[in-house]
């Protein structure tokens, strides 16, 4: 599932005419589709002085998808002039209220809401929202405290619109889709380090990327959900991994996979029933694990009962859209509420990028994945509540792929988790 929904074209690609008949229903599925995972547009660029007057047309193959890609303030994904009716108003200051579901009292813009809207045209609901558009924390010194940005008083070593968070500040309206928690309280994490070095990204043939956790010498955990489509399966794609390391990335391909036998597309995108069955194993054809580690698996709240999960220390980390090249990731956050569809709320900031994600815990120097970022629901009594597919679903599963009896090519595994250097670990709770 690399982009599911638009709402009037609010996304680059077409939707089914299924889909369509029913673009004006915005559901949390259908935001939390174009939020969750990476796009492959080009990356944002520096932003020059807007001119006093803008023509142009909508030939960039990205143009009509309500987000702005001119690169003289949009993403940069497009030529200047050639993405004329998603960037006009804002290019030309004249912003107004003229989306169809403007002064409903929600930010229908992309990014920055549920992006039914061109951007610019619903700028009462979006209001101070709109400072943030294009910001990025992607710069190398992002998140160190030093705005670092020229037009904000910084040296100039980062780029414009890259050091977000030390320029802006890290606080977060409540309405926002991305960290909605109010704070963005992620930090860098050292890709050449255990357990960084094992948290990579997949980069999927289809288009799309997902982040995964090597959980064996050549077995990875990622979301369902960034693999599967309507009626169809495609995990093809080249997982990267350690960016830090001496040499550079270490790289592999995904060649089997294995998902919950209850797991049911459409089922899926429309309800919030089967959100535990939203997670993926794959194999890649590399023991990468042998040379950098791999962390153990556990069914958390299985072992030590909901109340001891609940006060679990959670260590997250991702590909986060918005963090370029960056992993990063939350340091002692935590479930807040534990569901009997085997899933989580959590605290954690994440966003698009960072599903398939790993939530550990930390026990005597060892880690183990107990869940993995899947999605979000609506809340009526307040932000969106943000869900993480527990282990459990999975963890009966895992011995019988690593073995090669479960996937696509039955092809065999190795043995349990182990740290480089460190012997042998605990590992999974698995007979």
């Amino acid at each position: 599932m690399r982009i599911l929904v638009s709402i009037l074209a609010v996304l680059a690609i077409g939707l089914p005419a299924a889909a369509q008949d029913d673009a004006e229903r915005l559901s949390s599925r259908d935001i939390e589709s174009w939020m969750r995972i990476v796009q492959v547009k080009p990356g944002m660029t520096q932003a020059p002085q807007v001119p006093a007057e803008f023509r142009g047309d909508d030939s960039c193959r990205w143009a009509n998808d309500n987000e702005c890609d001119d690169p003289r303030y949009g993403t940069g994904a497009c030529a200047i002039n050639t993405d004329y009716s998603d960037c006009w108003r804002i290019l030309t200051g004249a912003e107004d209220d003229s989306c169809q579901w403007a002064n409903d009292n929600e930010c229908d813009e992309p990014g920055l809401g549920t992006g039914a809207c061109v951007q610019g045209t619903d700028a009462t609901d979006c209001g101070d929202l709109v400072r943030l558009r294009f910001q990025t924390d992607s710069c190398e010194t992002a998140f160190d405290g030093v705005c670092q940005e020229a037009g904000h008083g910084g040296d100039g070593s980062c780029a414009r619109r890259t050091d977000r968070s030390d320029c802006i500040g890290r606080e977060r309206p409540l309405t926002i889709y991305d960290h909605y928690f109010g704070y963005d309280d992620r930090v860098f994490l050292d890709t050449a380090e255990f357990p960084w070095v094992v948290i990579g990204q997949i980069d999927f043939d289809a288009g799309g990327a997902c982040t995964a956790t090597l959980i064996g010498p050549d077995i990875l955990v990622t979301a369902g959900h960034c693999i599967a489509e309507e009626g169809s399966v495609n995990a093809a794609g080249t997982f990267q991994t350690g960016y830090a390391l001496p040499g550079g990335p270490r790289s592999a391909r995904v060649v089997d996979y294995f998902m919950s036998p209850d797991w049911d597309y459409q089922r899926y995108r429309t309800t919030n029933d089967i959100d535990g069955t939203d997670w993926a194993l794959l194999r890649i054809d590399r023991p990468l694990g042998d040379e950098i580690g791999f962390v153990g698996i556990r069914a958390l709240v299985e072992e030590t009962g909901e109340r001891a999960a609940l006060r679990a220390d959670l260590y997250q980390a991702g590909y986060s859209h918005d963090t370029g090249d960056h992993l990063s990731g939350n340091i002692g956050c935590n479930m807040v509420t534990i569901y009997r569809d085997n899933t989580m709320a959590h605290e954690c900031d994440t966003t698009r990028g960072d599903s398939g994600s790993p939530f550990m815990i930390r026990e005597n120097g060892e880690y183990f994945v107990v869940a993995t970022d899947s999605n979000f629901r609506r809340n009526p009594d307040g932000p969106y509540l943000y869900i993480a597919a527990r282990a459990e679903e999975w963890v009966p599963y895992y011995q019988r792929f690593r073995d090669g009896e479960l996937g696509q090519l039955r092809r065999g595994g190795a043995s349990g988790p182990v740290k480089p250097g460190a012997g042998t670990s605990p590992g999974s709770p698995i007979k």
